[in-house]
């Protein structure tokens, strides 16, 4: 049959925006699919915008938000400057189980969450794509670190990482511009934690806010407002906007549709074989479908899964490329909390200026070479960083008059904040469903969340707190509170799984290429494929994994093997 396209792309988030990219450059004919409206690079209205330029002064109207927005409220990067850069969730509702706690954070626009992420870039290594066969928990990885590296190094010099070699084995190092610098009391903190456990390395986020411009590219390098889920006219951080899609459409061979929800994946049992997709017009609900050789599929992890689930036919009844069982099962998202706060006594005569966009890590260091872990077989690590108190300390200490009003004007105590992120592991009870009984504005069926941290994530975030306290104490610091106790599902921002890689068909949906194992034209590439969860963020591995499934795709078409 004639195709419309090479290939369709639905999605246009991180790995949307990567996939369009590698497969247009490779001389295909693309076309993207995103549900959400479109925003052009640059059209960032509320970017530059004062607070007494809003009507709110940058809190945001409460009422609105508790009636429309009461999930997406939650997230930290949610404010009144930033609020158009998030789903309304009375349009865009989900089902939980009775006990079930997840907070779903959603983008849905043009370049989906690339425009809100908190772009930390970590590589994974050996101990997180090898841990499901150390353990025997979930399903052996069907690729190890050597099977990405060279894709690790493509995205990460496209994107503009910046970040400190540090020569770790479970945190590799990659291709880095100069880091950001390390704040005088992170600096101490560094060196009297590793005087005392030389294993443990608190080093500089690594961020995808370049230190060094891409004039070529029309990127300029961080200007240090720390502001980006605003969107950056200076192409300063990496966004499917600034980067991606600006390389996709300079190739002439991508078309982009904004305002289409994909409903399903057409399929054709005489070939086996992917042959489009079918979607709906969110504003004026028509219906419509394109034709392609081949399809990525990119919405988000959730919500890929809910394209193959609702894509369900009589050759495959329980979803596309569903014969394992295991399409929905097994998310994950990491268990985090506060779990130490220290204030830092002795640096009061330093301060800092600008406002630099990212915090510290302190990579895993437990259950590595041996396991040495407290009740649990994996790893968890540390993000925040040293933060000194401004006039607003006035909100919480006591005082009155000239003289406390005076002393405001003087930035005050330092404080290091160590934030744990514990490895979730993957569970066939962590699941996603449809709910076919209630439906969106759109007709399809809602998606039902079921999920549930376990033993060894509250095992995990117990140890989290007592390291973090042993550390802020042995640095000099002067520990004020901490919490054992996970967040919501979801409050991480990592929720991944649901179409897991492996190397049988029987207990897994994608093979090492992230292709169907049941349909060789299909490729999901998003956080969907994951099969475990490490305790780092995984946006840089999904960016990875998209590339090199492009690269493989590209070859299977030429070869005539889809």
């Amino acid at each position: 049959m004639a195709h419309e396209f090479d290939a369709i792309v639905v999605g246009s988030g991180i790995t949307g925006g990567w996939a369009a990219k590698e497969l247009t450059e490779a001389g295909l004919k693309v076309l993207m699919i995103e549900r959400g409206r479109d925003i052009q690079h640059g059209d960032y209205p509320r970017e530059t915008k004062a607070p007494w330029d809003l009507p709110f002064r940058g809190e945001g109207d409460q009422t609105l938000y508790t009636s429309d927005y009461a999930v997406q409220r939650l997230n930290r990067h949610f404010t009144e400057f930033t609020q158009d850069h998030f789903v309304n969730d009375r349009e865009n509702p989900y089902v939980t189980a009775d006990d079930t706690r997840f907070t779903w954070f959603r983008s849905y626009q043009l370049g989906g969450r690339s425009l809100t992420w908190g772009r930390q870039c970590y590589r994974w290594s050996d101990y997180d794509f090898g841990a499901n066969a150390r353990d025997g928990r979930g399903t052996d990885w069907p690729i190890r670190y050597a099977d990405l590296a060279p894709w690790y190094d493509k995205v990460e010099s496209f994107v503009g990482v910046s970040g400190a070699h540090e020569g770790l084995a479970q945190l590799p190092d990659g291709k880095f511009q100069p880091a950001m610098a390390l704040n005088v009391v992170e600096l101490a903190m560094r060196e009297r934690i590793r005087a005392k456990w030389p294993e443990r390395v608190l080093t500089i986020g690594r961020t995808a806010n370049m230190t060094e411009a891409k004039p070529d590219e029309g990127r300029a390098n961080c200007q240090y407002r720390s502001i980006c889920a605003r969107g950056c006219s200076y192409g300063a951080y990496f966004s499917t906007q600034s980067s991606t899609l600006p390389a996709a459409t300079k190739t002439g061979r991508l078309t982009v549709m904004t305002d289409k929800v994909v409903e399903a994946i057409d399929y054709d049992p005489a070939t086996r074989r992917v042959t489009g997709v079918r979607f709906i017009d969110t504003k004026t609900k028509a219906r419509g479908m394109a034709t392609a050789r081949l399809v990525f599929l990119n919405a988000g992890a959730f919500n890929s899964v809910h394209v193959l689930l609702n894509s369900a036919n009589a050759a495959m009844p329980h979803g596309l490329g569903n014969s394992s069982g295991v399409l929905g099962t097994h998310i994950m998202d990491h268990a985090n909390t506060l779990s130490g706060l220290a204030e830092v006594p002795g640096f009061e005569a330093h301060t800092t200026f600008g406002n630099r966009p990212t915090g510290i890590v302190i990579p895993r260091f437990r259950n590595m070479d041996r396991l040495d872990g407290r009740g649990h077989t994996r790893g968890f690590s540390y993000q925040g960083g040293a933060l000194q108190s401004g006039w607003t300390r006035g909100k919480r200490e006591a005082g009155f008059g000239t003289d406390f009003k005076h002393d405001l004007r003087e930035a005050g105590a330092w404080r290091m904040v160590l934030v744990g992120f514990v490895e979730c592991m993957p569970r066939a009870t962590n699941r996603l469903t449809l709910d076919r009984t209630r439906t969106d504005a759109n007709g399809l069926p809602l998606l039902k969340v079921d999920f549930a941290f376990g033993a060894e994530e509250h095992a995990g975030m117990v140890e989290a707190h007592e390291t973090a306290k042993e550390m802020l104490e042995a640095a000099g610091g002067r520990f004020l509170f901490g919490s054992t106790e996970p967040g919501a599902g979801g409050t991480a921002i990592h929720e991944m799984g649901g179409a897991r890689m492996g190397h049988d068909p029987a207990t897994s949906v994608l093979n090492k290429w992230s292709q169907a194992h049941d349909v060789a034209n299909l490729f999901v590439t998003d956080g969907a494929q994951m099969s475990s969860s490490a305790c780092q963020n995984p946006s840089l591995t999904y960016m990875a994994l998209t590339a090199r499934a492009a690269h493989a795709a590209v070859g299977m078409l030429r070869e005539g093997l889809i």
